[in-house]
C-alpha cells in the first residue's frame, strides 16, 4: 500500500504566511521557557560541558529538520511529516505520527498556558490564574480563527522580542567576559576550567545534560507544517530551514557558553534562570523581571504555536480519514477565507480540557498525561528519519527536480541520527528520573499504533475481493 507517492491535493488553506513569518517563527518557534529557566538544570548536572550537551542535541535536532526539510520542500503538505510517513510506510504510520504529535502538542500547551498564568498572576494577584488562562486561550482561539496573517503576526512579533532579548544577552555577555562594562573586570576563562574543571561530573555529565536540553529543541516541525500556507511552500520551507537551524544552534549553544564563562556553574540552580544570574552579575537593573517579561512572551508563543501547529494535523489528519471528515470545514470568502475553524475548536477544546487537568490534578492524572507525551518527540524524529530513507530513492527516481534541500551524506547521516534517537531513549531508560517518560509515552505510543494498524488491517480487508 503507498508504493508511489499519492497525486498532490489542492489543500483549501489560504497562503497567507510570508517568508518573514515563516523565518521568525523557526527562530523564535523553539526558543521557549526550556532556554530560558529549563536550562539551568543542565547546567547543574553537566557543568560548563553543558555547551557540549547542547552541540550534540542541537546537531541530533538540527539533521531531523534536514530530513524533514529535504521532504517538505520536496512535496509540501499541511501534515509535513505525518504525510511523509504515510507516503514512506504506510497508513498506520500517517496515522500513528499525526495523532502522537497532536496530542503532544494539546497536553504541552496546558503547562504553558498554566505556566504563562502564574506569571500573571504574581503580577497582578487579584486575577486567579485560572482567569489568565481563560483570557490566554480565549485571544489565542480568536487570533487562531481568522485569517492565517494573524497567527504569522502575533509569532512574528513574539519571536522578534525573544530574539532580541537573546542578542542582547549575548553581547551583554561578552562586554562583561572582557571586561568592557562598568566596574567589571576581565572574566577570562577562569570559570571554565574551575571548580572541577571543565567536566566536573565527566562524559555521564555531559550525557545528562543532553537528556535534560533535547526536547529543548521540539517545535521546530512547526515550520514545515506552516509552509503549506505561504505562496511558495517549496522555496519557503527549504529557506527557513536553513537559517532556523544554524542561527538557533548558534543562540542556544553562544548562551550556554556566555552563561558558563561569565559565572562559576556551580552558582546556577534548577529551576532558577541562569540569564537572570547573569543579567544581574552584569548590574542590569531588575534583571529578574526583565526575564519574567521574556518567558511570559515565550510561553505565549508557544501556546499559539502549538495551537496552530494542532489545528493543521489533525486537519491534515481528516484530509486523509483519519480524523472526522467534519473537521475538513475551512471559513470561505474574504481575507479570513481558509481558515479550518473546526480543527483548531477541537484543538482548543481538547487544550482547555489538558488545563483543566494541570489545574485540578497537577500532581495525578495530568502528570501521567504529561509523561505519556515525554519520549513522543522522539518518537515522531524517528519516524521522520526512517520516512526520509524510504522517500529520498523515491523522489531521486520520480521527481528529482524537486529535490531543492538535500540531506547531507544520505544515508549515512540519517542512520546515525536513528542511532542518535535510539541512543537517547536508552540511556532515558536507564535514568531513573527520565524513565517514567519513556515508559508511559511507549505506553500511548503502543496505543496509537494498535489502532493505526486495526484501522489499516480493517481498510484491507473491506477492499479485498
Amino acid at each position: 500500500m503507498h508504493d508511489s507517492p499519492p497525486p498532490a491535493q489542492s489543500e483549501p488553506l489560504s497562503h497567507g504566511l510570508k517568508q518573514r513569518h515563516l523565518t521568525m517563527l523557526g527562530l523564535g518557534g523553539v526558543i521557549g521557557a526550556g532556554l530560558f529557566v529549563g536550562s539551568g538544570a543542565g547546567i547543574a548536572v553537566a557543568g560548563p560541558a553543558i555547551v557540549l550537551s547542547y552541540l550534540i542535541a542541537g546537531a541530533l535536532a538540527m539533521l531531523v529538520m534536514r530530513m524533514l526539510g529535504e521532504m517538505s520542500s520536496a512535496m509540501p503538505a499541511s501534515g509535513s511529516f505525518s504525510v511523509h510517513a504515510e507516503r514512506a510506510l504506510g497508513r498506520w504510520a500517517g496515522f500513528s505520527a499525526g495523532w502522537l504529535y497532536w496530542f503532544l502538542l494539546v497536553v504541552v500547551l496546558a503547562v504553558e498556558a498554566t505556566a504563562a498564568a502564574q506569571i500573571a498572576h504574581g503580577w497582578v494577584p487579584g486575577v486567579e490564574p485560572w482567569a489568565w488562562v481563560l483570557v490566554f486561550m480565549v485571544v489565542f482561539t480568536a487570533a487562531n480563527l481568522t485569517a492565517v496573517k494573524n497567527f504569522g503576526e502575533f509569532e512574528f512579533w513574539f519571536a522578534a522580542l525573544k530574539v532580541t532579548a537573546i542578542v542582547v544577552f549575548l553581547v551583554l555577555g561578552l562586554l562583561a567576559i572582557f571586561g568592557v562594562l562598568p566596574d567589571t573586570d576581565p572574566v577570562g576563562l577562569t570559570n571554565l576550567t574551575g571548580q572541577d574543571g571543565f567536566l566536573p561530573n565527566g562524559w555521564d555529565g555531559v550525557v545528562s545534560g543532553v537528556l535534560t536540553v533535547v526536547f529543548a529543541f521540539g517545535g521546530l516541525e512547526v515550520v514545515t507544517i506552516a509552509a503549506a500556507e505561504t505562496d511558495d511552500p517549496a522555496r519557503a520551507v527549504g529557506r527557513a530551514v536553513r537559517s532556523a537551524v544554524v542561527r538557533i544552534l548558534f543562540f542556544y549553544v553562544g548562551s550556554m557558553l556566555v552563561i558558563v564563562t561569565v559565572l562559576p556553574w556551580t552558582a546556577q540552580q534548577a529551576g532558577l534562570s541562569p540569564y537572570v544570574k547573569v543579567l544581574d552579575a552584569v548590574g542590569v537593573p531588575s534583571a529578574g523581571q526583565i526575564m519574567n517579561i521574556v518567558v511570559f512572551v515565550a510561553l505565549l508563543s508557544a501556546l499559539n504555536a502549538n495551537l496552530y501547529g494542532s489545528s493543521r494535523m489533525i486537519f491534515s489528519l481528516a484530509e486523509r480519514g483519519e480524523a472526522p471528515r467534519a473537521l475538513l470545514k475551512v471559513s470561505g470568502g474574504g481575507g479570513d477565507g481558509g481558515v479550518p475553524r473546526r480543527a483548531v475548536l477541537a484543538s482548543v477544546a481538547f487544550g482547555f480540557v489538558s488545563v483543566l487537568l494541570n489545574l485540578k490534578w497537577p500532581d495525578s492524572v495530568f502528570l501521567y498525561m504529561l509523561n505519556s507525551v515525554g519520549a513522543v518527540l522522539l518518537f515522531v524524529w524517528g519516524l521522520i528519519a526512517a520516512s526520509q530513507l524510504r522517500l529520498r530513492g523515491r523522489i531521486e527516481r520520480e521527481a528529482p527536480e524537486a529535490l531543492t534541500l538535500k540531506m547531507w551524506c544520505f544515508p549515512y547521516l540519517t542512520w546515525l541520527t536513528l542511532a542518535g534517537l535510539l541512543g537517547v531513549l536508552v540511556l532515558m531508560l536507564t535514568d531513573d528520573a527520565a524513565r517514567p517518560q519513556v515508559l508511559w509515552s511507549a505506553g500511548a505510543t503502543g496505543l496509537v499504533l494498535l489502532v493505526a494498524v486495526g484501522r489499516e488491517f480493517r481498510g484491507r480487508r473491506d477492499v479485498a475481493p
